[in-house]
């Protein structure tokens, strides 16, 4: 077992009704004026927003209202909102939504302590000093923002979709209410079942070792997913697969998961991550999608390295009983396909409605590869010809 830290300063408060505790934990974290941030019409809509604002009035807490995020959130809203947090005073950012909102909001805390161009730290051309306080009450079971140290933002002007990982950013508080996504349609639900199940794999398939109370951890948290994906699924108003699933995401991207293992950079693989980053900053595709669309490639391609490992996933995870490893291996990777496709995932990049070209996969493994000056990955270290194979292996 490597070193490690482990670090979750998020305060959770889980069950029925817990947005209504907004305005308390914003003044409890020192917050005076929240920049009050979300996506799309929907939280208006099902009247959420209105009891968050109340809530923040009650606590005698001001706010500015900013709306529009998208998935695969952009970088000129952030700076559209750090423009109007400054304007107003703003000392603490309350997003109202999934993880597009969550990770424009800890953006928009990156550029409130910074006197140049936020995507300065997206570009990675330095790291960030500090951070405005983010809180956040979470509308969609995805990505694990609301405990990670994590904040992807997209750069429409160029395609480049790029994260910057620092505890700075994590969230003080994270309301968490499985009822509000009971509403969330069938294709995002399975999407962000795809995107919690993956953020467990990067750090599950890190290579041919084990730490077992760690792997034991992973192991039972995937069981759990493939179980509670298809009750979600069949029907979405069962409060106990929800709020698994709620909180399964964020387990899956708290650093849990990772204790101990190893890994090429940060702990864990991250290669399907980094792979379908490019993917989306192109296309703009649902990024649990892209996950599921990617994974046969990138598994099939990587296997051969740590076959033995992929066949513990195979038995202990998917149930397989095939005793020969690479076997075991294989029927494992084929026993997951047919999983996200039963819950309705594409598992290639042309089931999700992009037919790739030749030109376009070089495009994607240069990007990827950050114009050839890096590799990804931990259970086999991609170089870019590594990584335009693996989009090949995944177009269909």
């Amino acid at each position: 077992m490597n070193n490690f830290k482990y670090y979750t300063p998020t305060q959770v408060e889980f069950g029925r009704g817990t947005a209504e505790r907004a305005g308390e934990l914003v003044r409890q974290f020192g917050g005076t004026k929240v920049l009050l941030h979300f996506g799309g019409g929907s939280v208006k809509r099902s009247g959420l927003l209105d009891r968050v604002a109340a809530s923040l009035s009650n606590a005698g807490i001001a706010y500015v209202e900013l709306g529009g995020v998208v998935p695969n959130p952009r970088v000129s809203k952030v700076r559209e909102g750090i423009e109007l947090a400054r304007r107003e005073g703003v000392d603490f950012l309350l997003a109202v939504g999934g993880g597009s909102v969550i990770d424009s909001a800890k953006a928009i805390g990156y550029g409130l302590a910074y006197d140049g161009d936020v995507w300065d730290f997206y570009e990675h051309k330095l790291a960030p000093k500090a951070c405005a306080p983010v809180g956040c009450v979470l509308t969609l079971a995805a990505t694990g923002s609301e405990m990670s140290d994590s904040s992807v933002i997209t750069n429409e002007e160029n395609g480049k979709k790029r994260g910057v990982n620092s505890d700075l950013c994590r969230c003080r508080f994270a309301l968490l209410d499985p009822e509000l996504t009971f509403t969330v349609p069938p294709y995002q639900t399975a999407s962000g079942c795809a995107d919690i199940i993956s953020h467990t794999m990067e750090r599950y398939f890190w290579g041919e070792g084990t730490v077992e109370p760690t792997d034991s951890v992973a192991e039972g948290l995937l069981r759990a997913m493939l179980e509670m994906s298809r009750r979600v699924m069949q029907d979405p108003q069962d409060y106990d697969a929800r709020a698994a699933v709620m909180w399964a995401g964020s387990l899956s991207h708290n650093g849990l998961t990772g204790c101990g293992n190893g890994g090429h950079g940060r702990v864990g693989d991250w290669a399907c991550h980094q792979l379908e980053h490019e993917l989306s900053g192109m296309f703009d595709v649902t990024h649990g999608a892209g996950l599921a669309a990617i994974w046969e490639g990138w598994s099939s391609y990587v296997m051969p390295s740590a076959p033995k490992r992929f066949a513990r996933f195979a038995r202990n995870v998917m149930g397989v009983t095939e005793t020969d490893d690479m076997q075991a291996a294989k029927a494992g990777i084929a026993a997951y396909k047919a999983f996200l496709h039963e819950i309705g995932m594409p598992t290639s990049i042309r089931e999700l409605g992009v037919e790739l070209s030749d030109e376009q996969l070089d495009k994607l493994a240069y990007n990827c590869s950050f114009e050839g000056t890096r590799s990804i990955g931990s259970i086999r270290v991609l170089e870019q010809k590594d990584m335009r194979e693996v989009y090949r292996l995944a177009r269909g």
